[in-house]
């Protein structure tokens, strides 16, 4: 054990916790200091949807960092969004839609946007239809 600059005693390699704090890694060491997502430059929206991909190659072989594989973790029961994943990893939603950008290009997750809701009929048919109900 060791002491920090307070005089409490600390264990050997702790440097990087704080007990109040949490992990003391930045973002851009998750990331190696990239901001978008891999080549291709797909957007992951707050609700985009993340499946772990049952076809994807090994995953147990491929080089994942420990923040990669607890996304792929958090995917596994279901369906996340990227807001859900950015909570339960308790990592900012930049340096996951980083991490998820990976993942995508190594074919171990799906991303889909969930369904668009209707589009509004125009207001005038609506019209119509109240006009033709009246008239009824």
């Amino acid at each position: 054990m060791t002491e920090d600059m307070t005089g409490t005693p600390r264990e050997q390699g702790s440097q990087w916790y704080d007990n109040e704090a949490g992990p003391l890694v930045r973002p851009y060491a998750m990331t190696g200091g990239r901001t978008r997502p891999g080549p291709t430059g797909v957007r992951f929206d707050l609700i985009a949807l993340v499946t772990l991909d049952p076809g994807a190659p090994g995953v147990d072989d491929a080089p994942l960092g420990p923040e990669h594989r607890n996304l792929l973790d958090l995917c596994r029961p279901e369906t996340q969004s990227v807001a859900e994943l950015a909570a339960g990893a308790d990592l900012p939603v930049g340096v996951v839609r980083v991490l998820l950008g990976d993942l995508l290009e190594l074919g171990c997750v799906t991303v889909s946007r969930p369904v668009p809701p209707a589009q509004l009929p125009d207001e005038r048919i609506l019209r119509e239809v109240i006009e033709g109900l009246r008239a009824l």
